[in-house]
């Protein structure tokens, strides 16, 4: 599993890629962590409360836009860095009306521990989200 961090205009755009869909999206989440802050802690100060994140959505990369737009929404609202993200991702029942569906959790590192920039939003610029031969790859662009 990884992710890195790709120069993109005035934008930042993380790339990730991992033997599956739960872990993939857990590394974006990763990944915008990294594009906000250049040195996220490798031990968390116990001020680091944990919160849940839950979504659904038609598509995977809808899925992946309102994960990541629900991390930046708790950022905006707890004033914290979502670090430390583990999710599961499933399809939805039959009886559903969401395709997808995510569930996890993620540590809110306080902004005030850290040195921040914003990440302003996510966007569907060049997204996407694809099988590949060793698991699953995501790409997405970030406004900053």
């Amino acid at each position: 599993m990884s992710f890195t961090l790709r120069e993109h205009t005035a934008d930042v755009a993380v790339e990730a890629n991992a033997p599956d869909l739960s872990a993939l999206f857990g590394e974006v989440g990763n990944g915008l962590a990294a594009a906000s802050c250049d040195d996220v802690p490798d031990t968390l100060p116990d001020t680091a409360e944990p919160f849940e994140v839950d979504v659904a959505a038609e598509s995977l990369q809808a899925l992946l836009f309102d994960y990541l737009d629900q991390l930046i929404y708790e950022r905006d609202v707890r004033s914290v860095l979502p670090v430390e993200n583990r999710v599961t991702v499933a399809r939805g029942d039959a009886d559903a009306t969401a395709e997808w569906h995510l569930s996890g959790t993620a540590r809110g590192l306080p902004l005030a521990d850290v040195d921040a920039r914003e990440v302003k939003a996510v966007t569907y610029s060049e997204m996407r989200v694809e099988e590949t031969d060793d698991g699953w790859t995501a790409y997405v662009v970030l406004d900053v």
